[in-house]
């Protein structure tokens, strides 16, 4: 059971060293001081969200200008995904040895570089290597990101205090559809490029007034350093909400089990695996097949896609709501179960028309969309504190073999099989990731050193 420990100064619990430093993040009330470090994070979160989908909104445009053959249009989705891969597999490892907060920064930099190069790129190779520079920093940003998020946060409000936050990476996926459809027709593809680059201004407000994660500066031992950290998050919260913090009551921790993580990293990889398998392999072609098969012009292709982007959202506000009450395991086995129903309809169906593609396309996303969020909360739930950004990562490394294999397998199956065949293959990884989310552990209402010691 959980006790309640001696305290001093501001509430603080007299435990040696940084033993009690998750005890007394747990206590902390909501505050404008959470709002602030979510808000400057999310941004760069966004900015991340809009930088990895441009490409499917530029790419008509690319290809026309430059000439692209359907090979060298995959090459221009992909290279920024096998990016992607490696910055997600490297990050992980990185934030559990410097910190989740520099290697946020790190990331930033790079994304905001190589948008700038991107924008003024010559010719296709160029716009190749950047992409795939660019594909570092944004595979390196969010595993970072959702793992500090997720260590500031209480247990009984964890999904919905992660997710809230989160919800700002498929606003960024959204925000592109949006901006492009306007920006890409009147200005070029080159500005949605150039719009990357603004939250490099963030790289100094970050620096200053986002700390590390207190959890992960007690967890590697830097003790000294993680309690001046909590005591400045403790006199900021309470400045914030202007009332005394509560008593620090002591964590139970459940013995470690290592055979447990190989289970867990087992059944998360999977989900990262097909959920992004689909949502890739349908958001990267959605304004090509519009305009290739249905001979739409550009901007009415675009147009139609922010439909199913803003659907994406709605799925991810409705399990950000929801994950707290009803579980991990429920929102990401049923959400991947309706997406699988989802798109075997749109199979069934033939495709036969825009407005069909339309509809049905943005129900699917509405349920992929709420997946690969919860996703971004459940992982690092999975991992202790020393290793949790790199057991994230882990998971982010299948998410990129999805992202990688999605548009590859979709396009392939759309020219040689027809846009049924194609919209098959994302059904029936649906309906492995609802199978595989039916085993998952549940972790609702745990704190993290309960579920992983």
């Amino acid at each position: 059971m959980n006790a309640q420990l001696p305290v001093g100064t501001l509430g603080v619990a007299m435990v040696a060293g940084g033993e009690d430093v998750p005890a007394r993040l747990e206590r902390l009330p909501d505050s404008g001081w959470h709002l602030r470090v979510r808000w400057l994070i999310g941004v760069v979160t966004f900015f991340e969200g809009f930088d990895q989908l441009a490409i499917a909104y530029t790419l008509p445009s690319l290809s026309a200008e430059w000439g692209l053959s359907t090979g060298q249009q995959a090459l221009a989705i992909t290279s920024g995904s096998v990016g992607m891969l490696i910055g997600a597999a490297s990050s992980g490892i990185l934030a559990d040895r410097v910190g989740r907060v520099n290697v946020v920064v790190l990331a930033l930099a790079v994304t905001a570089l190589s948008c700038m190069g991107l924008a003024i790129s010559p010719g296709f190779g160029w716009f190749l290597v950047l992409r795939f520079i660019q594909g570092l920093g944004i595979g390196g940003e969010v595993p970072a990101a959702a793992t500090y998020i997720g260590e500031l946060a209480q247990s009984d409000r964890r999904g919905r205090f992660v997710l809230l936050y989160e919800l700002v990476f498929p606003a960024g996926l959204t925000a592109v559809a949006i901006v492009a459809a306007w920006v890409v027709p009147v200005l070029g593809w080159r500005w949605v490029y150039g719009i990357g680059v603004l939250p490099a201004l963030l790289v100094g407000p970050i620096l200053r007034l986002v700390p590390e994660s207190p959890r992960w500066l007690a967890a590697s031992g830097r003790n000294e350093r993680a309690v001046g950290v909590m005591e400045r998050i403790e006199r900021a919260v309470q400045r914030s909400t202007g009332r005394p913090l509560p008593p620090v009551v002591a964590i139970t921790r459940a013995p470690s089990v290592r055979r447990r993580y190989l289970r867990r990293t087992v059944i998360v990889g999977l989900l990262w695996l097909f959920s992004y398998f689909a949502n890739y392999g349908i958001a990267s072609w959605l304004p090509t097949i519009y305009t290739g098969t249905f001979g739409l012009p550009v901007s009415t292709a675009l147009t139609y896609s922010i439909a199913t982007s803003v659907a994406g959202l709605l799925g991810a506000v409705a399990v950000a709501l929801l994950v707290d009450r009803i579980g991990r395991r429920a929102c990401l086995a049923g959400g991947s179960a309706l997406a699988a129903v989802t798109f075997g309809v749109l199979a069934a169906l033939g495709a036969g028309s825009p407005l069909q593609l339309l509809v049905l396309s943005a129900v699917g996303a509405l349920f992929v969309f709420a997946v690969n969020l919860g996703l971004y909360l459940y992982a690092p739930e999975l991992y202790p504190t020393p290793m949790r950004a790199a057991g994230a990562s882990l998971g982010g490394v299948w998410n990129r073999v999805g992202v990688i294999a999605g548009p590859l397998v979709v396009g392939a199956f759309a020219a040689n099989l027809g846009l049924p065949a194609a919209f098959a293959a994302l059904g029936v990884a649906m309906l492995a990731a609802a199978v595989t989310a039916a085993t998952a552990e549940e972790t609702r209402g745990r704190t993290l050193e309960e579920i992983s010691p």
